[in-house]
């Protein structure tokens, strides 16, 4: 069987390394890449570099040609990401185990109060937006974390 080579073809994860190798480089902050990428936010673009999200070919240009990273770059920004493929154990990484730990203290509330004003349903992760936010406290800076996501009522039928 004769499998053809990979014409520079990269791979998320090298895709990923270029970007973050730029970025570091350059001194910027997601915020700054978003502003190359019109009506993107940080999130959509940081979330598009982790592989949870793709660009349409527009936003992939944009991006790329704002940290001189060439077409491979671009269309592997474009690729359809493979969500929710990590590690299936709960990360031990302090800052990502929080995200575990919330919906276990907090979830059965949320769900709750989700069902008491919208009724039985979820809250869509496809029609869905996050932001993150610092807001500045007397006692410490706090991390203000928004979702936003279509209210999705469970069919009855």
């Amino acid at each position: 069987m004769n499998i053809p080579e990979r014409e520079n073809k990269l791979t998320k994860s090298e895709m990923r390394a270029k970007i973050l190798t730029e970025k570091e480089e350059r001194g910027l902050t997601y915020e700054e890449l978003a502003d190359h990428v019109p009506g993107r936010s940080k999130m959509f673009v940081a979330s598009s570099i982790f592989d949870a999200a793709s660009m349409t070919p527009e936003d992939a240009e944009a991006l790329t040609d704002a940290l001189d990273l060439g077409e491979p770059v671009a269309e592997a920004l474009q690729e359809a990401p493979m969500k929710g493929m990590e590690d299936p154990t709960i990360p031990s990484d302090p800052c990502i185990y929080r995200f575990y730990e919330v919906p276990q203290v907090y979830g059965r509330a949320m769900k709750a109060v989700i069902h008491e004003e919208f009724g039985d349903g979820i809250m869509s992760a496809i029609d869905f937006e996050v932001d993150v936010q610092r807001e500045e406290h007397e006692d410490g800076d706090h991390v203000v974390i928004t979702y936003d996501g279509k209210f999705l009522p469970y069919k009855r039928w």
